[in-house]
């Protein structure tokens, strides 16, 4: 499966996405909207499952990954939302189905707000909400910036704050109450992954300080779209997501493996497959 990284000027900046599948036109489109931190990279393995039968695009989140921020000094996930119908355009795709992770989800239910005619169904894999005191202690401490410095200690910071989210949530609880069980992912991934955190050093905090801020609880209910609601055991959002099923008209929750079971990716994959093909 060859996935294809692409830049596109949008009036507003320049925007990196990744797209897989069959030829355009000939099979039903699906946006892929990746967490916080990072890029469309780590969805890679979603792209290449989904690919095989649909027309995928992943975009880079402005100001993380290889795209550039958005001109709004505290852009909120409504902004972030505005972005993408302007890429719709441009691709030439009326209606899409989208499939959001975290950060990626907020963003996806806003999109469906904001242009509910150009999506068709939403899935969401872990969906943030925060009691005041989760968001405001968030918002000080979850996201720091990574400003260069001559004796690259930000190098060291980054690859901490990076390997402490497997470890711990949050992840500078490093206690007994705050671990995590499963374990640290390979060092060819976490190298990966913190190099397209580094790209995005200093601005990525935006797009995570705008999901901290999101009110999922008044938010979600206004997307009227048919939502599948997924979210791994041992993800920190899960209980969460999970009760996220009764703000929803027209959604269900399903519960996933752990992240480390072999047979994660393959049930989400199906899962998500069955639900863009029941037209019920």
């Amino acid at each position: 499966m060859t996935i294809r990284r692409v830049f596109i000027d949008l009036p507003d900046g320049q925007l990196h996405y990744r797209r897989a599948g069959p030829v355009t036109g000939t099979a039903s489109p699906i946006f892929l909207l990746h967490a916080s931190p990072g890029s469309s990279r780590q969805l890679v393995p979603l792209i290449a499952g989904l690919a095989e039968r649909y027309d995928v695009v992943a975009p880079d989140t402005p100001g993380n990954g290889d795209s550039t921020p958005l001109p709004i000094a505290a852009p909120t996930i409504a902004d972030y939302a505005a972005r993408l119908p302007a890429l719709l355009d441009a691709l030439g795709l009326d209606r899409v189905a989208v499939y959001g992770s975290h950060t990626g989800a907020a963003i996806a239910v806003e999109l469906a707000i904001l242009a509910p005619d150009r999506v068709d169904r939403l899935i969401l894999d872990g969906i943030g909400i925060f009691t005041p005191e989760q968001r405001d202690e968030q918002l000080a401490r979850y996201a720091p910036a990574f400003t260069p410095d001559l004796d690259g200690g930000y190098l060291m910071r980054a690859f901490q704050f990076c390997r402490d989210q497997y470890l711990f949530y949050p992840w500078y609880d490093r206690t007994r109450t705050g671990r995590r069980d499963g374990g640290v992912r390979p060092a060819a991934d976490l190298h990966a992954w913190l190099v397209e955190v580094l790209k995005a050093a200093e601005t990525y905090p935006l797009a995570y300080h705008a999901a901290f801020a999101w009110d999922a609880v008044v938010r979600l209910p206004l997307a009227e779209q048919r939502m599948l609601l997924l979210a791994a055991e041992d993800d920190p959002l899960a209980e969460v997501t999970r009760d996220a099923e009764r703000l929803v008209a027209e959604g269900r929750f399903v519960a996933l493996p752990r992240y480390d079971a072999p047979h994660f990716g393959p049930r989400r994959i199906a899962l998500i497959a069955q639900f863009l093909a029941d037209r019920a």
